[in-house]
């Protein structure tokens, strides 16, 4: 499928490749279309399949941060939380495709060499997580998996909508 193969079995590995399949289905549910096709919304939602691929390439890269570094690390960069659903004039799916992949590489990498996936950070303040919570780089790895999953069906409904193509059946 894409950016990590790992070779050998054990936890780290498993949840590589199962993130890498869910990464898997989403490039696929974008395949062979052009850059007006996957900024087209086809639904009432703002979803558009390359604002799809922008939003989980930012959402990957922005929860690995955390697993390094923390809710600080997160926010260390702005990001736009409007922007992130939808391709901004001069975006093309091909160059959010190969930042999507720049990421993948990158977060497989620090998910097969951070010295302990159990290592807690405290969640960054938002309402929507219980104050001083902490999630585990496990919990951010099953996160992004979980994120990942949602917006490939996401996407498969959207694509059905724009031409009919499925991604699965």
């Amino acid at each position: 499928m894409g950016a990590g193969q790992p070779t050998g079995a054990g936890e780290r590995a498993e949840l590589v490749q199962t993130l890498d399949k869910h990464r898997g289905f989403l490039r696929h549910t974008v395949r062979g279309l052009d850059d007006e096709q996957a900024a087209r919304r086809t639904t009432v939602s703002e979803l558009c399949l390359g604002g799809l691929i922008k939003h989980v390439t930012g959402t990957e890269e922005r929860w690995m941060r955390f697993a390094v570094g923390g809710a600080e690390a997160m926010e260390s960069v702005p990001y736009d939380w409007a922007g992130q659903f939808r391709m901004a004039d001069g975006e093309t799916l091909a160059g959010l495709l190969a930042a999507y992949d720049k990421v993948a590489h990158e977060t497989d990498e620090l998910v097969s060499t951070l010295p302990d996936l159990d290592l807690v950070h405290p969640l960054p303040e938002a309402p929507w997580f219980e104050p001083g919570a902490g999630w585990s780089v496990r919990r951010v790895v099953l996160h992004v998996i979980a994120e990942t999953a949602q917006h490939a069906g996401h996407a498969d409904i959207i694509r059905e909508s724009l031409d009919g193509q499925k991604t699965m059946g």
